[in-house]
């Protein structure tokens, strides 16, 4: 079947797709009630109105509370002057703006090339993305992460590495699981980027115990170590590695810590090679899967992390394999074993996005990004454009992979670095209280039934 090929016949085609795309988000998946934002604007709202503490907060008849590090109370104090509604729509407005940055690093210039229709199909498919949705239902902060993130990786790639680190380093000292890409800095030996995105995290940390000293204190000296705050980690929305030894009533945590030196020896490998290849992107998306694996509690709304690796699929021309991955995060599957994991259909369907999330660990490909094309040289009396590199770099899902490294890395010299591949290949040198969106009835608490959550 062929896509209408006219504007005219594209538009009843876009109309229905953004109709059935309504429908689903707004009676399939349970909207979120924006819990997480209200865990958020409530302890804010306490802290500076009521002389409450930050982690002593809980949300009125639950028994959640703010799991972040200080600073990231700190980033939020904005939310002490608006009120709720306010706050959900200014969480709204961030997030789409987050994901905007996040869409513009992974897809390059070459989404231009698609028009109207194109941005309508790409968005109809991230709305139905049940981490994506999670996030902006619960008014969660991932997307914003991410972009942080990912806005270091487009510096490397672009060969403006004396600004990248501090995208990084504002992430992690927000949340701690960022913290895995200072590991990826200095694995690529990009000695100054790791040195900024660690001196930031130090300096927002240091700020925050300047600004609120009793809870940096209380936070970093007991409520870190505290994992009765985060929720049971053998809940079904716990995708990661601890989650599946959980649901199989495995309490070593000498097995978890086995699990994750494996896997973070993959990640070691497959991502130095990421990095020869010039790809970063491609690292990055590799780096994010393995926060994800190796984190002791991943809820759903956590594996926006694993944009990136579709972003990479599509563009090293396996199109389909990523369309079917990705069509089994959106289905919320893994919920239908919420309630008994037990058998191995429990242990394959309740593990589902993990098991995704550690194949495009092994399997995402590494030196099949489409390598950049030179830009002839022309007088200045030429008046027809130069052929887009970015475009190049960033080619239909039908690409096929391009030339070696080493052919990329003499186009890249040819090129200059501000005509080089695009995002994806380094051109220096040098209403539901479930964590995760689901088909099922809501429980009574937002991550699990007898302990604090984690947002």
């Amino acid at each position: 079947m062929r896509l209408p090929r006219t504007g005219r016949g594209r538009l009843p085609l876009a109309l229905l797709l953004v109709a059935a795309v309504t429908v689903f988000t707004a009676t399939v998946p349970l909207l979120r009630d924006w819990f997480d934002l209200r865990v958020y604007h409530g302890t804010v709202d306490s802290w500076v109105h009521h002389g409450g503490r930050i982690y002593d907060y809980l949300v009125p008849g639950t028994t959640y509370g703010f799991t972040y590090p200080p600073f990231a109370a700190v980033v939020m104090l904005p939310m002490a002057l608006l009120e709720l509604p306010a706050a959900v729509v200014v969480a709204l407005l961030l997030n789409l703006a987050a994901l905007a940055v996040v869409v513009r690093v992974l897809a390059g210039r070459d989404w231009r090339r698609h028009g109207w229709f194109g941005c309508v199909l790409g968005l109809c498919a991230l709305a139905v993305f049940e981490p994506l949705r999670d996030t902006f239902s619960f008014g969660q902060v991932n997307v914003v992460l991410l972009a942080l993130v990912l806005t270091d990786a487009w510096l490397l790639a672009t060969g403006r590495e004396r600004w990248a680190g501090y995208g990084i380093g504002l992430a992690a000292a927000i949340k701690l699981t960022p913290a895995v890409f200072i590991g990826l800095l200095l694995l690529a030996r990009r000695r100054r980027a790791a040195g900024v995105a660690t001196a930031v995290a130090l300096g927002a940390t240091a700020l925050a115990a300047w600004v609120t000293p009793d809870a940096s204190r209380f936070y970093w000296t007991r409520a870190l170590w505290d994992t009765t705050r985060i929720g049971r980690p053998e809940y079904v929305s716990n995708q990661s590695l601890q989650g599946v030894l959980a649901r199989l009533g495995e309490p070593d945590r000498a097995v978890w810590a086995v699990a994750v030196l494996l896997v973070l020896g993959v990640w070691a490998w497959r991502a130095s090679r990421a990095v020869a290849a010039e790809e970063w992107i491609t690292a990055f998306a590799l780096t994010g899967l393995t926060a994800c694996l190796i984190s002791p509690v991943t809820w759903v709304h956590h594996l926006v992390w694993l944009l990136p690796s579709f972003a990479v699929l599509i563009r090293a021309g396996h199109p389909r394999t990523a369309g079917a991955l990705y069509a089994v995060l959106c289905t919320s599957v893994v919920w239908l074993w919420s309630g008994d994991p037990s058998g191995i259909d429990g242990f394959l369907g309740s593990n589902a996005y993990v098991w995704i999330t550690l194949g495009l660990l092994l399997w995402l490909p590494v030196g099949q990004l489409p390598a950049a094309r030179p830009v002839p040289s022309r007088s200045t009396t030429e008046t027809s454009p130069a052929p887009s590199a970015a475009a190049a770099a960033t080619s239909p899902a039908s690409a096929q992979p391009g030339p070696s490294s080493a052919d990329a890395a003499t186009a890249a010299a040819d090129t200059g670095s501000e005509t080089g591949s695009g995002p994806g290949r380094g051109l220096a040198r040098s209403a539901s209280s479930e964590p995760t969106g689901s088909t099922r009835p809501a429980a009574a608490n937002p991550q699990s039934n007898s302990a604090r959550a984690s947002s």
